[in-house]
């Protein structure tokens, strides 16, 4: 049953379920695109450990919180007209503004006014967007990335960990944030504990989705939460991150970085990827994720699997609509509503 307009369960508010999404990057903002479409309770909460591109620019020499995934998850949210958003999309191309997206600096901007409170900044970006739902940073703490790979090589900084795997030629062992266990953002919290369903992914494995769950109590919020919770693989292995991975190798690392069983339900892709797509992606030393059934089962993980990628541009992304049918349809499938309390229980 693939879920529609007319056969969406949308609750007695009529916004429809209260979903949480948390990660980065741009996995992230691709399928807000498709869920905003199917329910306005809908709370993104997102990663702000980056530190390359133009984010860590103004990260630097502002010495603001990185803007750009949160912006990512703005603009998909965004309802303006298209002039608007291909202004929130613009980037620079000369001068000491080369690289950087107008969004970035409009966010910035709303920092400064915001006397230095990201989480006001975002907000007040939100009301200007009319976003649909919320978007929430998962702490406003100051943090940095830093990892450590199966051969003792350390690293500091997200964006360094790709070159530094490269160089190493080994998997990564952790990933923690420094300082360690940072505050969340209460709202952020309080989200994840009235969601109807938790959704991790999709995204970069040790650099959007994991170090959400390293800020404190976000772990504890999910396991604590009897919404449905699912984990969204990716479709392909990604270079200079999860070379040879298969999806049970991504599970255990977020099993390991947070708690185990904090999911029970992985969707990952059924659609073909044409060969020549394929082609171009060795030749990059990526793959699709491969999927180990049995591995998972062990780890206390079921496999669903369904249609929700495509190829655009010659790359290979998860299709929104697709990717937030196929979640409506595993909500509308696995929770129950518990009569008179407004909540779901996972069966």
């Amino acid at each position: 049953m693939i879920m529609t307009e007319n056969n969406l369960y949308r609750g007695p508010s009529g916004k429809g379920p209260k979903i949480v999404a948390i990660g980065g990057g741009t996995g992230l903002s691709t399928m807000l695109r498709g869920l905003k479409r199917h329910t306005n309770n809908l709370t993104a909460v997102v990663t702000v450990a980056d530190d390359g591109g133009g984010s860590g620019v103004l990260r630097q020499e502002l010495g603001m919180l990185p803007p750009g995934d949160v912006r990512n998850c703005l603009e998909a949210l965004a309802n303006v007209e298209p002039l608007m958003g291909e202004l929130l999309h613009y980037r620079f191309t000369e001068g000491s503004l080369k690289g950087q997206s107008f969004g970035n600096l409009f966010l910035a901007a709303l920092n400064g006014i915001s006397g230095g409170s990201f989480d006001q900044a975002v907000s007040r970006m939100s009301q200007v967007l009319a976003i649909t739902g919320r978007v929430l940073p998962v702490t406003t703490a100051n943090v940095q990335l830093e990892a450590e790979f199966e051969n003792g090589a350390k690293v500091l900084g997200e964006s360094k960990i790709f070159y530094c795997k490269k160089r190493e030629d080994c998997r990564v062992r952790r990933v923690r944030l420094l300082p360690e266990r940072p505050a969340a953002l209460e709202s952020a919290l309080e989200a994840i504990r009235e969601a109807d369903m938790i959704l991790l992914g999709p995204g970069s494995l040790y650099t959007s989705v994991i170090p959400n769950l390293l800020v404190e109590g976000v772990a504890q919020a999910i396991a604590e939460s009897d919404a449905l919770k699912i984990y969204i693989a990716n479709v392909m292995t990604q270079e200079g991150e999860t070379e040879g991975y298969t999806n049970a190798d991504h599970i255990r690392a977020i099993f390991q970085h947070s708690l185990p069983g904090l999911f029970r339900l992985c969707l990952v892709n059924a659609a073909a990827i044409p060969s020549e797509v394929l082609g171009r992606y060795a030749r990059e030393g990526a793959e699709p994720l491969r999927f180990d059934k049995a591995r998972c089962a062990e780890l206390g993980v079921e496999l669903v699997s369904r249609p929700v990628s495509a190829v655009r541009d010659g790359l290979v992304r998860h299709d929104p609509e697709l990717l937030a049918a196929a979640l409506l349809e595993l909500h509308a499938q696995r929770s129950v509503r518990i009569a008179g309390l407004g909540r779901y229980r996972t069966e």
